[in-house]
C-alpha cells in the first residue's frame, strides 16, 4: 500500500511528538544547570587623599589602617589609669591636668593663664581655666571645620581650620560670652588629606600656616607641601619652606630664631622606611624633598626619579619610622635640669601603617651649638600597650609658665601636665 505525502508527515509529526513525550519526563528530573557564577561587586573607589591608597594588596598589609580616636572623651578613671602606666625618665613625674576634651589637640597659653585647645575631628575649641581652685573647660567656639590650630598673641586667639584662618580678640576677657571668630585668610587648598593645620605666631610677629601634601605620595601643587607666613591681618602671604608633605609641629629656636619643624614621611614604601623628619629652615624658601626625596637620603621610587637627594635641605635628625611626630617646642623652663635647657620636646604620635606600633611617646632633641642634633631621649613613653594597642596618643606639648610642661592626648581627649621632682603621681 502506498502512503500518501500528506499521511507520511502525520507519522512523522506524530513520531516526534512521541520522542519529546518519551523525553520530557526525564528532563524534568535533571538537575537545574548552574548558574553562572555571579562577577564580585567592585570595590567602591577610595576617595581622594585617602589614606590607604597605595596600600599593598597583601594580608599583613590590609590589616593596616588609620586608628580612629573614641567620638568620646575617656573617663576621668580610664585617664588616670593611662598616666599610672605611663614610664618617665628618672626625676620626671605626670599627673592628669584636665578630661573630658574630646579630641584634645593643639595648645596655647593665653596672657592670663588660659589653656586654649584645638581639635581636629569634632567643631569645637575649649578654654580650660582655673576657677575657685577647680579646673573648668569652656566651649569657646563651635561649628568650625577641623579647627586642629591655634596660636594666642596680644589677647587674640587665631584659629586654624582647613580652608581658613580666624581670629577672636579680647578672648580672655570674654570666655563666658566669646564672639564668633572673624575670618582674616581663606586662600588656603579645601583638600582633606593632611589639611589640618598647626599653627604658631613667629619671632617677627608673622602667623605661620603649613599646607600639606594633599595625598599620601603625589605630585603637589604651587600651593601644596609648604610653611606660609602671614601678617596678622591676613595679608603678605610668603612661602617659608616646600618640600614639607605634612608638619604638625614647629616651634624657633632662642637666641637664633631659626624654624624647626616636624614632617611626616610617605606611607606604603615599607614598614620602616622612611623615617620621619625633623627640620630646620636656614633661608626662605627651602626645599625639603617631598615628594622626591624622604628623611634625605631616600629617593623615592615614583617621583625620584631624575632627581638626586642632594638638591634638597636634609633633615637634622630622622624621628623614627611612621613615628607620625607631631607638636614640638623649645623648653626654655627651669623646672627640669639644666640638660633640658632649650632642648626639643617632640610628642611622637605614634605610626599606625606598621604591624609593630612605634612612638607613642615624648622625646626631647638635644642640640649642638650650631644647630645640629646631638642626641634624642624618650622622656615619657607606654601609649602603645604590651599588646601593641594604644591607650593612649599624645599630640601637642606646651610649656607652662611654671615650667612644667602639658600634653595633649587626642585619643582619650585629656590633657596630663608633666613636671620634674622625687614623686611620681598621676593624680587628678
Amino acid at each position: 500500500m502506498t502512503i500518501g505525502s500528506s499521511a507520511r508527515r502525520a507519522l512523522l509529526l506524530a513520531g516526534t511528538f512521541g520522542t519529546l513525550v518519551a523525553v520530557l519526563p526525564a528532563i524534568a528530573q535533571q538537575p537545574a544547570a548552574p548558574a553562572a557564577p555571579a562577577a564580585p561587586a567592585a570595590a567602591a573607589p577610595l576617595p581622594p587623599g585617602s589614606p590607604l591608597i597605595g596600600r599593598p594588596d597583601t594580608e599583613a598589609a590590609m590589616k593596616l589602617a588609620p586608628v580612629a580616636a573614641p567620638p568620646i572623651a575617656a573617663t576621668a578613671e580610664k585617664v588616670l589609669d593611662t598616666a599610672n602606666k605611663l614610664t618617665l625618665a628618672k626625676g620626671f613625674k605626670i599627673e592628669v591636668y584636665q578630661t573630658g576634651l574630646t579630641n584634645a589637640r593643639s595648645m596655647r597659653i593665653g596672657d592670663k593663664g588660659t589653656l586654649f585647645v584645638g581639635t581636629r575631628l569634632i567643631d569645637k575649641v575649649y578654654a580650660v581655666v582655673d576657677k575657685d581652685g577647680k579646673r573648668v573647660t569652656k566651649i569657646i567656639a563651635s561649628g568650625l571645620y577641623r579647627p586642629n590650630g591655634v596660636a594666642f598673641k596680644d589677647g587674640t586667639l587665631y584659629i586654624a581650620e582647613l580652608s581658613k584662618i580666624s581670629k577672636i580678640e579680647k578672648i580672655e576677657d570674654n570666655l563666658d560670652n566669646p564672639p564668633k571668630p572673624v575670618v582674616i585668610y581663606d586662600n588656603l587648598p579645601k583638600d582633606e588629606a593632611h589639611g589640618w593645620k598647626f599653627i604658631s605666631i613667629g619671632p617677627d610677629g608673622k602667623l605661620y600656616v603649613p599646607v600639606g601634601q594633599p595625598g599620601n605620595n603625589v605630585m603637589p601643587s604651587d600651593a601644596h607641601a609648604q610653611i606660609r607666613r602671614i601678617n596678622l591681618d591676613g595679608t603678605g602671604a610668603e612661602v617659608v619652606a616646600r618640600g614639607v608633605r605634612n608638619t604638625v609641629g614647629f616651634d624657633w629656636r632662642p637666641g637664633t630664631n631659626q624654624l624647626y619643624f616636624t614632617d611626616n614621611g610617605r606611607d606604603w614604601l615599607s614598614e620602616d622606611v622612611p623615617e620621619d623628619e625633623l627640620n630646620r629652615v636656614t633661608k626662605i624658601g627651602e626645599h625639603f624633598g617631598s615628594p622626591y626625596c624622604y628623611q634625605g637620603d631616600f629617593p623615592d621610587p615614583e617621583f625620584g626619579w631624575g632627581h638626586s637627594c642632594k638638591e634638597f635641605t636634609p633633615p637634622v635628625a630622622k624621628m623614627g619610622p611612621h613615628s607620625a611626630s607631631l607638636g614640638m617646642r623649645f623648653y626654655t623652663g627651669s623646672m627640669f635640669p639644666a640638660k633640658y635647657k632649650n632642648a626639643i620636646f617632640v610628642a611622637r604620635h605614634g605610626s599606625w601603617n606598621r604591624s609593630k606600633k612605634f612612638g607613642g611617646d615624648i622625646v626631647a632633641v638635644f642640640l649642638n651649638k650650631d644647630g645640629t642634633v646631638k642626641n634624642m631621649e624618650v622622656v615619657v613613653t607606654g601609649f602603645i600597650g604590651p599588646d601593641n594597642n594604644y591607650i593612649g596618643r599624645p599630640v601637642d606639648v606646651q610649656m607652662m609658665k611654671d615650667g612644667s610642661l602639658l600634653i595633649s592626648d587626642d585619643y582619650n581627649g585629656a590633657i596630663y601636665r608633666l613636671s620634674y621632682g622625687n614623686a611620681r603621681t598621676a593624680s587628678h
